[in-house]
């Protein structure tokens, strides 16, 4: 019952993403700084609608005598049309966001990260294409690549898909201006550490 209510609340944030993506509106950025991530997907992911689309026509020709297959087969497939767009639509309406305190890490409707200033111990622009799964580290790849690594004093807690908590120290994610990104939180990372115990910020230049 709970995975149930998990993959409805997901929906729902999908919907809700798309709604807002029409609207040309972004969600929870207030007065923050936001970083996008999805630059370039779109073409990927209206090949995948497209192919869904071509899809739901051939299985139309193919069950047409069986109206009740057909009908459930209609459903399904404009459902998955909706879910790639509505992927889309969180990615582009769910930026990174920075602010005074803290960095707002996000990856479309899924994941919901926020990382106190004063815990980034390093920020660095690091373009990876491969990724394995290590204990203590999260990566937010988009089209199967990272371009900012954060490194942590402290670990932040890290709600999985499903509901698991995670301690995570290390957090990478891709940032279409990941430059830009780097700068921004080096500079906010060292305003916070200074306010929180008047050390100097440690953080690794961009390169």
């Amino acid at each position: 019952m709970r995975v149930v209510s998990v993959l409805v609340r997901h929906e729902a944030r999908l919907l809700v993403s798309l709604l807002m993506w029409v609207a040309r509106r972004r969600h929870g950025v207030g007065d923050g700084r936001a970083f996008g991530y999805a630059r370039g997907q779109g073409a990927v992911m209206a090949g995948f609608a497209f192919v869904c689309l071509v899809e739901t026509f051939t299985m139309s020709v193919l069950l047409r005598d069986w109206p009740t297959a057909h009908a459930v087969v209609l459903v399904l497939d404009g459902y998955t049309v909706v879910f790639v767009v509505g992927l889309y639509a969180a990615w582009k309406v769910r930026p990174h966001v920075l602010y005074g305190d803290c960095l707002h890490v996000r990856h479309a409707a899924h994941v919901d990260l926020r990382v106190p200033l004063e815990r980034i111990a390093a920020v660095r622009h690091e373009s990876r294409g491969t990724h394995e799964r290590v204990e203590g580290e999260l990566d937010l790849p988009v089209g199967s690549r990272t371009t900012v690594t954060l490194e942590l004093t402290e670990p932040v807690t890290h709600v999985t898909f499903l509901g698991r908590r995670r301690e995570v120290g290390v957090v990478r994610l891709h940032a279409d201006e990941a430059r830009d990104l780097v700068r921004a939180v080096a500079r906010a990372a060292d305003t916070a550490r200074g306010r929180a115990d008047g050390t100097p910020y440690a953080g690794a230049e961009p390169h």
